[in-house]
This record gives structure tokens, sequence and C-alpha cells, in this order.
């Protein structure tokens, strides 16, 4: 007994070493590769199809301020207020869950960053668990505009996209400075199934959201990280 309580002792100070390590690393170099990245692409492998893995890192003084705000504004209002959890989503999501319904995440962008950079992308109570542990992390190691950059950089945006940069380039011929509002907030729309949903090839639904994003949008100050390039002036 008394070697199985050492085994797991160590166990936890290794995780807990490990995970705080990778984190505070993390919060200073380029995510370039991430759990669902590999996935997707032993996924396409096992289907018999050659994996595709489009993404480029970039400052985030390299990419739109429209980009932030589209992404604030479809996924979550109060980014820059929270800790890195809306009690008001968890409490919807916990709802759904007791009624038996699919589990339901109630993810803010700190919570989505976490997962794309920590973790795998089945949803379960565990993943959500070690979600909210890495997110705890995020938020008391990075600041906010890491957070974002990361976030932009990771963030799966297509079938094989991932990152503000592969999408501008792949949906719209242009480097992630360039993106127009409208452009950022039709990329936004489609995050939460982007394998699903194009902004270039759009259902009805997309359009009627980009219209509200936009909206919503333009109540945003559009500088709200330090570090980006005022000069851009795209509309």
């Amino acid at each position: 007994m008394s070697r199985l309580l050492r085994w797991v002792r160590n166990l936890i100070v290794v995780f807990f070493t490990v995970s705080i390590g990778w984190t505070i690393l993390a919060g200073f170099l380029p995510v370039l590769v991430t759990p669902l990245m590999i996935i997707r692409s032993v996924e396409a492998v096992l289907d018999g199809k050659t994996p595709k893995n489009s993404k480029e890192w970039v400052p985030i003084e390299k990419i739109s301020p429209h980009m932030a705000q589209a992404v604030i504004a479809s996924e979550d209002n109060l980014f820059l207020e929270h800790s890195g959890f809306s009690i008001d989503d968890i409490k919807k999501a916990l709802q759904q869950n007791q009624k038996g319904k699919r589990i339901r995440g109630g993810s803010t962008i700190s919570q989505q960053t976490a997962k794309n950079v920590f973790l795998w992308n089945k949803r379960s109570y565990v993943r959500k668990g070690l979600e909210a542990y890495f997110t705890v992390l995020i938020e008391l190691f990075w600041s906010k505009q890491r957070i974002m950059e990361v976030y932009l950089n990771v963030i799966e945006m297509g079938d094989g996209i991932y990152g503000t940069q592969a999408a501008a380039m792949e949906y719209f011929g242009k480097d992630a400075s360039k993106l127009t509002r409208r452009q950022a907030a039709a990329i936004a729309v489609c995050l939460p199934n982007p394998r699903k949903f194009s902004p270039v090839n759009p259902s009805s639904y997309i359009p009627r959201r980009t219209n509200a994003i936009v909206s919503l949008m333009e109540k945003l100050p559009q500088h709200q990280f330090d570090g980006y390039d005022s000069s851009n002036k795209n509309n």
C-alpha cells in the first residue's frame, strides 16, 4: 500500500510539473502542432486520404483586428472580462446535460484554447475536467492577448485548415492582416462546425448569422489588444 501511495504521489507531482511547465512554454513559443491536428491526420490516413494540414503561425499584430472582434462577438462576448469561465453558459450546459441530451460544452474562448492546445476533441466529462484545469493555467500564466493570439492561430477553421492566416489564404486569397470585417465575421460564424460550414460556399444560415455578428462587432472597440496595427482600416 505504501508503494502504491508513493507511486500515485509521484504521478501527481509529474503531472503538475509537466502540465505547468508545458503551459508556461506555450505562453512564449509558437504552437505549431496540436493534438487535434494529429488526430485529423490519423483519421485521414485511416480513410485512405492524404492528410491536409494548412497552417501558418503569425503574431497577433499581423492578424486583422476584425478577427478578434468577430470571434468575441460570435463565441464569447465577455472574453475580456471573465477569468476563463462563463457561469451562465456553464449553468445552461448543466441543465441540458441533466435532461439527457448530448453533452453541451458552454466553452469560452479560453476553454477552447486550452482544449485545442493541450487536449483531444472528443467530448467527455474527463476531457471537460482537464479542460477546466488547463483553462485555469492559461488564465494564470498567459495574458488575454496571448490567449487570443494562440486561439486565432490554432483553431480549426475548415477541413485541414488551422488558424486565421491559413483560413484567410484558403477562402479569400489574402493575408490575415487584410481581412475585412465581414470576411472575419463569416469565418467566425463557421467555427462551431468548420468542417460542415464554409464562409465562401455558405448555406442560407451563414449569411444571416454573419449579418448579426457584423452588427454586434460594430458596437465593440476595434483595438482591444496592445500591439495591433492601428493603421489597418479594412471595412
